[in-house]
């Protein structure tokens, strides 16, 4: 097996198959590591997951992520397309979101999130009442991204290293009662005649710009 940073078992790749086979030689080649699933291991992996976990039980994966998490957090404020939620969930998951947050509506689709929601934490709060208290228990900056007069450039803000990173929904942008809690608001550049940008888009934007400011890239797969 190979190391925990290591690009994983790829050569084992199916052709036509998405992710890996069997482990080659059998159960009595497989590495004694509790991490590996051994139904994975027997039949193959062909989860949306990188190389690094392949095999890997599922809680495993979601442990060794909760461990590497960054210090944002994102919040998603009465989301009107499921797509979008599932898009942030997927995206938190790709840049290491310590969590995703979601304000209002309890039930939505999953099939965006393309099966991350699995190995990240997903909290619901009824109000922003509840976000508000789970982001001061946590020692969260709260940031607002929404484009409205007075907000800062995102692209030339200083992003706090532990925030919470709001989002609102498509159109309508953060409610009032959401803007009164952000200690900062900033809104995303834009150039060409719509007033907004997908939400969803808006999102991993907001995260990549965390990343930038603060995010080890050497420990990017």
């Amino acid at each position: 097996m190979d190391d925990d940073r290591g690009g994983g078992p790829s050569e084992w790749a199916v052709p036509g198959q998405v992710g890996v086979g069997p482990w080659p030689g059998g159960p009595a080649a497989w590495p004694a590591d509790p991490r590996l699933d051994p139904e994975l291991l027997e039949h193959g992996d062909a989860r949306n997951v990188v190389d690094a976990y392949r095999y890997w039980r599922r809680e495993a994966v979601a442990a060794d992520l909760a461990a590497r998490a960054h210090p944002f957090h994102v919040a998603i404020e009465n989301f009107g397309h499921d797509h979008n939620i599932g898009t942030v969930v997927r995206t938190a998951n790709a840049f290491g979101a310590a969590g995703v947050h979601v304000v209002g509506r309890r039930r939505w689709n999953r099939r965006g999130a393309m099966v991350t929601d699995r190995y990240l934490a997903v909290h619901h709060h009824a109000d922003v009442a509840g976000l508000a208290a789970f982001a001061a228990a946590a020692g969260l900056t709260v940031v607002a991204v929404d484009n409205t007069p007075g907000a800062h450039r995102l692209e030339t803000a200083d992003l706090p290293r532990e925030c919470l990173l709001l989002f609102g929904q498509e159109g309508p942008g953060v409610t009032g009662e959401a803007r009164e809690l952000a200690a900062l608001t900033v809104s995303i550049a834009q150039f060409g005649s719509t007033r907004s940008i997908n939400a969803g888009v808006a999102a991993g934007i907001a995260m990549h710009a965390w990343v930038r400011q603060h995010a080890d890239l050497s420990a990017a797969w």
